[in-house]
Order: C-alpha cells, then sequence, then structure tokens
C-alpha cells in the first residue's frame, strides 16, 4: 500500500489542473488572432515547420513531470517492515473504573477526565517501557493489549468513556485478574498494576486478586480519584443521578479500601486531587522497579519510494528537452505529431 509522509504536498497537484485551463485559454485566444490573419490552410503552407501537436506534448511532458515532483516532495512509501528492538524497561498496566460515579466534578474537569489525563502524562514520561489499557465497572476487559505504541496508548484513552460497559459497579477484583492475564512472559521485568477509581460500589475480590498478584510479583498500585466527602454525578443533561426516592447520589471515594488493596498487592495507595502531587509520586514509585530487557515489536517502518519519483520526473524532462515545437528539417518524413494528409 502506498502512504505519503507529507499529504499537505499534495494539495499542489490542483496546479495541474489549473495550469491545463490556463493553456487552453490562450491557445483559444492564438487560433482566434491567426484566423484574423487568413484561411488557417494557407497560414499552415506558409509555415511548414510548424508543429500542431508538438507544444501539446511538451505542456503535458511538462505537467507530468511537475505532478511526478509534488508526489515525490511528499516522501511516497510503501510496505512495511517488522523490526524487533531490545529496550529496558517495566511493564505496566493501566486499570480504569469508568462507572458512571466516575463522571463525578469534585476533581476538575472530572473523576474520568482528570484520570486521562494523569496516564496521558504518565505515558509522556516513559521511554522504554511498555503500557496497556484495561477498562472496568461490574465488567473489566482489555481496551488496549499491552504495547511500546505510546502513540495508540494515547488515541485508545481519548475513546475511554462509561457507555463503554453497561454492568455498573466497581468490581476492581475482576479488573486485576484480567491485567494479571495481560502481560507478557519476559522474565526479570518490573511489572505493575496501576488501578484508578473512587472505590464505590466495591464488589469484593480486589483484596485475593491483590494478593494473588504479589505472589506472581506483580505491583499494585491504588489511584483514589475523588473526594471521601462526594459529589453528585452529572446525567448529561444538567440534572444530576438519583436514587429511587428521588434524592440526589452522592459520590464519595473510598479510601479505605483502596489503602487495603494496595497494602495487599505490595503498592501503594496515592490520592488524586487538583494537584499535580498523584503524578509526581506514581513516577517516583514506577522509578523503583526493576527495569527488564523487553523485546518490542515496530511495525510502523515504511520504504521510502521518493527515488523511483525522481527517476521517472527526469526522463519525463528529458523527453520534454529533446522534443523541439517544430519540426526538424532532417526528419521532416517522420511524422509523429502531424496526421498524414490524405491525397485526393
Amino acid at each position: 500500500m502506498l502512504r505519503f509522509e507529507d499529504p499537505i504536498y499534495l494539495w499542489l497537484l490542483l496546479l495541474i489542473p489549473l495550469m491545463a485551463v490556463i493553456r487552453f485559454v490562450t491557445w483559444r485566444r492564438r487560433r482566434s488572432a491567426l484566423r484574423k490573419f487568413g484561411d488557417p490552410a494557407l497560414l499552415r503552407q506558409l509555415m511548414p515547420d510548424v508543429s500542431r501537436y508538438r507544444p501539446s506534448v511538451k505542456f503535458w511532458l511538462l505537467n507530468g513531470a511537475l505532478a511526478v515532483l509534488v508526489l515525490m516532495l511528499a516522501r511516497p512509501q510503501m510496505g512495511s517492515r517488522i523490526s524487533h528492538e531490545k529496550r529496558n524497561g517495566i511493564e505496566a498496566i493501566i486499570c480504569m473504573d469508568i462507572s458512571n460515579s466516575m463522571r463525578a466534578e469534585d476533581v476538575v474537569p472530572s473523576r474520568l477526565d482528570k484520570s486521562k489525563m494523569l496516564v496521558e502524562d504518565m505515558v509522556d514520561h516513559f521511554t522504554n517501557d511498555k503500557i496497556g489499557l484495561v477498562v472496568f465497572a461490574g465488567d473489566a476487559f482489555v481496551q488496549l493489549p499491552i504495547t511500546s505504541d505510546y502513540v495508540s496508548a494515547k488515541m485508545f484513552l481519548q475513546n475511554i468513556d462509561p457507555s463503554l460497559i453497561q454492568t455498573q459497579g466497581t468490581n476492581i477484583g475482576d479488573a486485576i485478574k484480567v491485567a494479571m492475564q495481560s502481560f507478557t512472559q519476559q522474565e526479570k521485568v518490573g511489572r505493575a498494576i496501576i488501578v484508578i477509581t473512587d472505590g464505590e460500589d466495591h464488589e469484593g475480590g480486589a483484596l485475593e486478586a491483590a494478593a494473588e498478584a504479589k505472589k506472581k510479583g506483580i505491583n499494585v498500585f491504588i489511584l483514589g480519584v475523588g473526594s471521601p466527602k462526594g459529589a453528585p454525578i452529572p446525567m448529561g443533561n444538567g440534572d444530576y443521578l438519583k436514587d429511587a426516592s428521588g434524592q440526589t447520589v452522592m459520590s464519595a471515594l473510598n479510601e479505605q479500601m483502596c489503602r487495603q488493596v494496595a497494602q495487599a498487592g505490595s503498592g501503594v495507595y496515592i490520592h488524586v486531587d487538583n494537584t499535580s502531587d498523584a503524578q509526581e509520586e506514581l513516577n517516583d514509585q514506577l522509578t523503583k522497579l526493576q527495569k527488564g530487557e523487553t523485546d518490542s515489536v515496530i511495525y510502523s517502518q515504511y520504504d521510502e519510494q521518493f527515488q523511483a519519483f525522481g527517476l521517472l520526473a527526469i526522463i519525463l524532462l528529458i523527453i520534454e528537452v529533446c522534443v523541439l515545437e517544430v519540426r526538424n528539417p532532417k526528419l521532416k518524413s517522420l511524422r509523429l505529431f502531424n496526421k498524414k494528409q490524405k491525397t485526393k
């Protein structure tokens, strides 16, 4: 598949039809002016060396060369190569709570948006590490398999929304289990599960899952988002979530549960508020993990094809120079661009 690294140059191709229109208008005016001097058939006899078709051929050769040069500037690339790179880093799986309670706005702009910003900043600090994304509410599933492609990680991160999971709740235990199965088989590499949640509607099983992760050498960090005082949950229509009795539901951060899970998983609990303290503390904790050699597969390396386009442009320009606007007197008998006249 042919792709272009700088597609903005392709807009220059619009010059080709524009130049064609200008040439057509100029040709019409020139023909109209010649007709004022006499009969066209008589004029052709008076100018036997003038060719009607050679100027057009030179024009299209020149425009073809221009089009090819524009394509060359756009850096055409074809195919992809798979390369393996050895990197020295850690493996981290982000488990992001996307239950409706994460819409609460006790942190700015909301618990969920703050979590996305935190993860994005964490990815920006990664260099040789691998990252994966797991989203959970009442259920949990892998949003992004573990990868060293940080651009894809940010893209998948932006698409995370509570509508991805219909089953509500905060099944941290299930999220940790899914995360444990998402790591590579690489040995002697520091591994971390980073759970970002408000801990509300905790469904149990989290302590057991965190303890199991600890046995496998995986550290479980819990990032608690929100305020223990609680905040209403916006519904997107200007109203807030209400219970069966019509009272506004207040969603509060369950810090006690978060600390217990982090302790069981040999990690730490970090409170996320409107400051950058949580991000700095998380980065400090991740730097303490053992860094090991990981094998990263890189796909998006395309072969440059501009050389072929450059050669084609040179050939077209050489042909354009060799084609004269008038017929060569020595080659009058060879008529490549004039129609053969019928004899009566």
